[in-house]
């Protein structure tokens, strides 16, 4: 409060405290109270003021569980072990505090919950244990298992499988339209049966909830979400626009590629296991700035690069999404687009991470995604990488006896890059066979086919066809054998195709106890 001295006295304002303390003259009350505001502010003092409990300045992690499941009549590439490790990897790329796991091996899956009574019991109390946000299971859920697991679990406690998992990172890498259309619609397909809690996960998303899990998290970004609030109909409507804006993407790619085949230059896919060092190595190979990380999926969307090749030749490079085993299926179809650049290559670099203990096993992962794809007739040539990572020279040189016709090199350092340039130039000018045609008028189709997978020469137009003069792979000699007029031949190997590279049961040989390849 104010007061003021008696009439007679030197007018003086004086400041008194609202508990009584002894009064001080207003200029030095002004005086302190500048000297306070200067001060800098603290906001940890100004919340304990307030009574209120200093705000991070970073969110915490949401917490997660981790359960690996076995089956005997479904084994997986990787041991249960390392598969719940990678499980583990992909958890902490999307941003998560993995704070325990559980395991079980089963004859069959339990048809509700996919694990017994007794394991579901030991998950919950290792949850409540861990103060955990999430539980992720290893193997994809079925509709009724998710529905059954989050009555289980209750509403505090999200639960979401490998595929919601992979399907979150690759929400969180979507930089381009293209990508977050292919992430939205892969999202939609596997949300669509399974949208009997969607409601509850969108009161969290908003707040809804109590702790970590009230913020939103894992599972429920990405340019779908938004999606759930739409029922049934009103997605697959969603999903229909969304199919028709990627078959756009699609024709544009193809147009693209059409211009490509025109110009005569062939194109190089990189493809591997996630984290194999592909974009390192398109780095190294084109001298260009690709974002390259040690990160499952760093790369999502394909970037292509002119790299130089021995002779004076030039190749396209094109650097793709990695793989990963257990891939979901609703992702492989998104992302047909994306993927399309493997299936119309010239010729696939197979890049493995040599220094992974389970190379053998993550290299069929590959070859069966190569498969499902349509990529399978391509020729594929074998790139062991990070032998810098090996621990000698040695251990350098036995790893490629296990892979016959494959190439050491580090992405990395630079070891052993001259010698694959010089094999991809081999193989992309060295195996085609020299020849000469004669095409009558009626076989556009094999014009079409010689401009598209040959290279030309000379072209000339005569009254009786189109003689040409080049060089074709020799997987088309057959199809122009009725009019070849001569047909020289070629210098190079010829390269195995996912389609001849035998995996599973089908190897006879195996590489590796885990993983035959």
């Amino acid at each position: 409060m104010w007061s003021e001295q008696d009439e007679d006295a030197t007018p003086q304002i004086w400041f008194v405290d609202e508990d009584g303390s002894t009064p001080i003259p207003i200029e030095e009350a002004r005086a302190a109270l500048e000297e306070e505001e200067a001060r800098p502010a603290n906001d940890e003092d100004e919340a304990l003021k307030q009574g209120r409990v200093p705000i991070p300045t970073q969110q915490p992690k949401e917490r997660a569980v981790l359960v690996g499941v076995a089956l005997r009549n479904r084994p997986g590439l990787l041991p249960l072990e390392e598969s719940l490790r990678e499980l583990a990897r992909l958890a902490e790329t999307a941003g998560l505090e993995v704070v325990g796991q559980v395991t079980q091996k089963l004859n069959r899956p339990n048809p509700s919950t996919l694990v017994g009574k007794g394991k579901l019991e030991e998950i919950k109390a290792l949850v409540e244990e861990k103060k955990a946000d999430v539980v992720i299971f290893d193997e994809e859920l079925t509709p009724r298992h998710q529905r059954e697991l989050e009555k289980f679990f209750g509403e505090k406690v999200r639960v979401i499988d490998r595929t919601v998992l992979i399907l979150d990172i690759f929400a969180q890498r979507a930089h381009t339209k293209e990508g977050a259309l292919q992430v939205e619609l892969a999202q939609l397909e596997y949300r669509l049966p399974r949208l009997t809690r969607a409601w509850s996960h969108l009161e969290r998303q908003a707040g809804g909830g109590s702790g970590r899990a009230g913020r939103g998290g894992v599972g429920l970004r990405g340019p779908g979400e938004k999606q759930l609030e739409l029922d049934r109909r009103e997605i697959r409507k969603r999903i229909a626009v969304l199919k028709r804006e990627l078959e756009k993407v699609r024709a544009h790619r193809q147009r693209y590629r059409g211009r490509r085949r025109k110009n005569r230059i062939p194109v190089v896919a990189l493809v591997g296991y996630t984290n194999a060092g592909k974009s390192t190595l398109l780095n190294r190979l084109s001298g260009a700035n690709v974002y390259a990380d040690d990160k499952l999926f760093a790369t999502l969307d394909p970037t292509t690069r002119r790299v130089e090749l021995p002779g004076g030749h030039v190749a396209l490079f094109t650097d793709t999404v990695g793989f990963i085993q257990k891939l979901p299926t609703t992702l492989v179809a998104a992302f047909r687009a994306t993927l399309e650049e493997i299936a119309e290559a010239d010729l696939l670099l197979h890049v493995i991470d040599i220094s992974h203990p389970q190379a053998p096993a993550q290299a069929e992962a590959v070859i069966r995604t190569l498969r499902e794809i349509h990529a399978d007739h391509i020729p594929i040539l074998t790139v062991l990488n990070k032998i810098d990572l090996l621990p000698d020279p040695e251990a350098a040189r036995e790893a490629v006896k296990a892979y016959p016709g494959a190439v050491a090199i580090s992405a990395l350092t630079g070891e052993g890059i001259p010698e694959l340039l010089q094999a991809v130039a081999d193989q992309l000018y060295a195996n085609y066979t020299p020849v000469e045609v004669l095409l009558p008028y009626d076989q556009g189709q094999l014009l079409s086919l010689f401009h598209e997978f040959g290279r030309i020469d000379r072209i000339e137009h005569r009254r009786d066809g189109v003689h040409i003069k080049g060089r074709l792979p020799g997987r088309l000699l057959a199809r122009f054998a009725p009019f070849l007029q001569y047909q020289g031949r070629h210098e190079g190997r010829n390269l195995p195709t996912a389609a001849q590279t035998p995996i599973g049961e089908e190897a006879t040989t195996p590489v590796s106890d885990s993983a035959p390849l």
